[in-house]
């Protein structure tokens, strides 16, 4: 009996220790609250001033339908074209409305993390549902902008090229916080692969914009 209770705590002990020095793993330097912080802010800046930009342009074009916006450049880069599709009010008004208000949170976000603030875990899960819904409508946008509107949107893309880290980070520092629960070997490959998530993600942007337009880059397009 003495040596199966030895053997019993010795087991305790190993797993005692296995949680300890996984609790104590360094958490990946992207997801420490300063520096997440800091791309919750350039981010959200950016997409805001896209959205800010956006919102002008079509103020603009409501007040004369002839306006003609900042990015009209060709038959094949236009806000003003886009705007006036049913892509661009899906929900009865502007999108650019709601990236406005979103990325003003994520905004809000980040200043409360560089003052030291500390947030519940529903707070995050709430942002994570947040992103995650704002990437998903930004694909369905990226892919109508280029297999059914045929016309790119450049300050739309900067929206599209802000929500791309965005989304990945705030999954990848929910994970390897556990606010999403995931086994140890798929959070710390996670957390090593941010960066190369974020990568082929605009690669995949880039290519698919290349070959959705290919009769433009080769010139056959007539224009």
């Amino acid at each position: 009996m003495p040596s199966i209770s030895s053997a019993t705590g010795e087991a305790a002990a190993q797993q005692r220790s296995s949680s300890a020095s996984a609790a104590e793993r360094p958490l990946p330097p992207m997801t420490r609250d300063r520096p997440f912080a800091w791309l919750l802010l350039i981010t959200g800046v950016v997409g805001w001033l896209a959205s800010g930009t956006l919102v002008l342009e079509k103020l603009e074009v409501l007040k004369d339908p002839s306006h003609v916006t900042v990015c009209d450049v060709n038959p094949w880069i236009s806000c003003g074209q886009v705007m006036q599709t049913w892509q661009g009010s899906v929900f009865g008004f502007p999108n650019m409305f709601m990236g406005i208000v979103a990325f003003a949170i994520i905004i809000t976000t980040a200043m409360g993390l560089l003052a030291g603030a500390s947030f519940a875990r529903w707070y995050w899960l709430g942002l994570q549902a947040g992103v995650t819904l704002g990437f998903a409508f930004v694909v369905w946008l990226w892919s109508q902008a280029l297999y059914s509107i045929h016309i790119l949107c450049p300050f739309c893309m900067v929206v599209w090229a802000a929500m791309i880290p965005l989304f990945v980070w705030v999954t990848v520092r929910n994970v390897t916080h556990g606010v999403i629960k995931l086994p140890a070997g798929p959070t710390r490959i996670l957390g090593d692969s941010g960066w190369i998530i974020t990568a082929l993600l605009y690669i995949a942007v880039v290519a698919s914009i290349f070959f959705a337009f290919i009769q433009v880059f080769i010139g056959t397009s007539g224009y």
